[in-house]
């Protein structure tokens, strides 16, 4: 049971943290249904897509070339993705959603600088943070359920305290932001409001 707990803080912090950092929307999806990811880059001349999955972006989910029109789709979800529109304003979709699918989906261009000869990588809008309602949903239901107390405690203090560790987390953002910021401008000078005395009237005296 305890794994279950833990699984549901994890997400609600990834959650928190993700929605934070991308502005990216949250989608709670059951196992079976169908997402959409709209990927959309204000810049249309780009070479290739990169539908990415993982905090690191580590999985490439899809890749799809402009020239060529070459798609290459990972493993997990060979037979299950269909991409509609143009590169730069593209509609996918991820059927028959398994809990394996959760986690967040990054929309990533490239396209070729022709000076330095190197790829230029822009992240695109349209990132989400999927999370398939599974056995931790299940598991809710069940204890809502049967009115085990105890239980419900525990869920209230592990939800309070992922929501408590995401606002520390906002409020650590926040404040190194403000410290760069404030740190890249220059200090004015203050002047000095110092009064000399001239003494050498007195010493002559």
């Amino acid at each position: 049971m305890s794994a279950v707990w833990l699984e549901l803080a994890a997400i609600l912090c990834l959650s928190c943290t993700v929605m934070r950092a991308l502005e990216s929307e949250v989608v709670w999806k059951d196992i079976g249904e169908d997402i959409t990811i709209r990927c959309k880059c204000s810049e249309p001349d780009q070479d290739y897509i990169e539908l990415k999955k993982g905090l690191s972006k580590e999985a490439q989910v899809l890749v799809i070339e402009k020239k060529s029109g070459k798609r290459t789709i990972l493993n997990n979800f060979q037979g299950r993705l269909q991409v509609n529109g143009e590169l730069h304003n593209i509609d996918i979709l991820i059927k028959n959603l398994t809990s394996n699918d959760t986690g967040p989906y990054w929309c990533m261009y490239k396209k070729a600088d022709k000076t330095t000869y190197k790829s230029i990588i822009t992240e695109g809008k349209g990132s989400v943070l999927l999370v398939i309602n599974d056995k931790v949903h299940e598991v809710l239901e069940l204890q809502c359920k049967t009115g085990d107390k105890d239980n419900l405690v525990m869920v209230s203090v592990v939800i309070c305290a992922a929501v408590l560790l995401s606002i520390i987390m906002g409020v650590l953002i926040w404040l190194i932001k403000t410290k760069t910021a404030n740190t890249a401008v220059k200090p004015r000078r203050v002047p000095n409001n110092d009064i000399y005395e001239d003494m050498r009237g007195a010493l002559r005296g």
